[in-house]
């Protein structure tokens, strides 16, 4: 069975937040919203004192809390590992951005454009009205992992069935794949470096695992 995951290695990754860009870009999120967000931390202690970056967003959970407290059944959890939102069913209440331990969830009131009142030619074509006064959040681009899977492509290889922040991202510290593919490069990746996964012990199953080095701060 597939089970989509992210991997996101903390040593490669640079805080250049072209995956945030290319995530508002695709998917045509308001000012405010960001999907996929690159948290600039530090670490250790003086003097052995490093920056690290740190991409998340929605870790698309094995037990996501924001299904399970959800009254209107709007969101859901495919067999593939995705947690989905239904727009039509979603009645805005909030319970999942309250439940969510990512802070992922988004809710847009009103339409909102980075200029003002006026949408420019690009926000236009993906403003979607649908997701107004409903929850939002990152999809790991679920449209072109689908449309990308029937057409023969495979995920985590071929940019057409591949989340945009995998593609976009300059290092390489963003790789996506199925992790019961022992192939895949995220299976190799898990397999073969430490990682973490974020706030593991609230019991949620995240899909996103971060690679770093035991001996580090």
């Amino acid at each position: 069975m597939t089970r989509y995951v992210m991997v996101a290695d903390l040593r490669r990754c640079v805080g250049c937040q072209t995956c945030t860009a290319s995530c508002k870009e695709t998917n045509g999120t308001p000012p405010g919203v960001q999907w996929r967000r690159v948290l600039d931390l530090e670490a250790g202690d003086y003097p052995e004192v490093s920056r690290v970056f740190v991409p998340t967003g929605c870790q698309h959970c094995d037990q996501p809390p924001c299904a399970e407290v959800c009254p209107s059944t709007a969101t859901a959890k495919r067999a593939d590992g995705l947690v989905t939102i239904d727009y039509d069913i979603c009645i805005g209440c909030g319970y999942c951005a309250i439940s969510c331990p990512y802070e992922a969830r988004y809710k847009v009131d009103s339409a909102q454009f980075a200029y003002g009142g006026s949408a420019v030619d690009s926000e236009r074509i993906k403003f979607d009205p649908a997701r107004i006064g409903v929850a939002t959040k990152c999809t790991f681009c679920i449209d072109r992992i689908d449309s990308g899977v029937a057409a023969g492509k495979l995920p985590g290889r071929d940019p057409e069935a591949t989340p945009a922040c995998v593609n976009a991202c300059l290092s390489g510290a963003l790789r996506f794949g199925d992790l019961h593919d022992k192939d895949s490069a995220v299976t190799r990746l898990i397999a073969e470096n430490q990682w973490f996964r974020m706030h593991e012990d609230e019991g949620t199953g995240p899909g996103f695992y971060y690679l770093w080095d035991k001996e580090q701060p």
